[in-house]
């Protein structure tokens, strides 16, 4: 191969999800030395010749976020400066891409710094999946292989085609990605008009499309503290949907998200595995995790083997 054999290494961020991705592939995990000083500083030191190899390093960006995205540089600088012949930053969850523009006064664009320090360290590509908003993309100016979990939703959602179903998205910057999933699934579409106060707190005004007796599927890219989910289940409720579930892509989870589902209108929260899931979510009856390894795994190949990726970008 032009880049050489492949490599697939993993940080300590999500190790499950990258022997996963091998299994999926056929290739061993690399070996390698990853541990933290005293003060927390990184150490690491690759087990193995990778000179002209091509590597995929396997590291969400998720909680610690700071902890694990400067563990995933110093990763790639010890790949560069071991001569590795590409190295290609997997990032199932895109940490900071949140804040992907300007819309206060005197903020960062934190998800183009993130760009900027991920090439800096080294990386020559970037694979992830479900942004925040496509165009981070357009903030680095090496490749990055956009993926999304449609593929993985739509195959869970197959047994509700047919049966009264909406997708609806939670907010109006989402309604081309529930577009589209209710394209394929030939459902309506439904929207969920919302407006922010100053202290950040959400607030549900009314819901456009049809969801009186419909089986409506919230669906987004990032669930946090889960109020805005909550809210828009309660909404839904409120305005006769017959059931609520909801589908999406990075579950982070944190704070009283747990706490605000198990009490809320939502039947069940469906999310993949961008980000490891802590014992106590696994245990909840109304969160379910499924596998994007296998679409990782089919791109990590098209990557290395130079062909067409464009098939997995639906």
């Amino acid at each position: 191969m032009q880049n050489g054999q492949l490599k697939l290494f993993s940080g300590s961020a999500h190790p499950m999800l990258a022997r996963e991705i091998a299994d999926q592939i056929g290739v061993s995990l690399g070996r390698s030395k990853l541990k933290r000083f005293s003060d927390s500083e990184v150490s690491f030191q690759i087990d193995e010749n990778i000179r002209g190899t091509d590597v995929f390093i396997v590291q969400p960006t998720c909680t610690p976020v700071d902890a694990n995205f400067v563990e995933l540089c110093v990763m790639i600088d010890a790949f560069r400066r071991s001569s590795a012949s590409r190295i290609t930053a997997v990032m199932p969850y895109y940490g900071y891409a949140r804040q992907d523009r300007k819309d206060k006064p005197r903020v960062p664009i934190s998800a183009k710094l993130v760009a900027n320090l991920l090439c800096a360290a080294g990386a020559n590509r970037v694979l992830t999946m479900d942004l925040h908003k496509a165009q981070i993309q357009a903030f680095f100016d090496i490749p990055v292989d956009h993926l999304f979990a449609a593929p993985v939703f739509i195959e869970y959602l197959a047994s509700y085609r047919d049966r009264g179903l909406t997708i609806v998205s939670p907010d109006a910057g989402g309604v081309e990605r529930a577009r589209a999933y209710a394209k394929r699934l030939n459902a309506d579409l439904a929207i969920i008009d919302k407006r922010r106060s100053e202290d950040g707190a959400t607030e549900v005004v009314h819901v456009v499309g049809h969801v009186q007796d419909r089986i409506c599927i919230i669906q987004d890219d990032i669930v946090d503290t889960a109020g805005t989910l909550t809210q828009s289940a309660a909404a839904l409720r409120a305005n006769g949907a017959a059931r609520v579930l909801a589908c999406v892509v990075h579950g982070v989870l944190s704070g009283p998200a747990l706490e605000r589902i198990e009490e809320s209108a939502l039947e069940k929260l469906v999310v993949t595995n961008t980000i490891p899931s802590r014992s106590e979510f696994v245990a909840s009856g109304k969160i379910e995790v499924l596998s994007v390894a296998p679409l990782l795994g089919k791109a990590i190949q098209s990557i290395h083997q130079e062909t067409s990726v464009s098939s997995l970008f639906v």
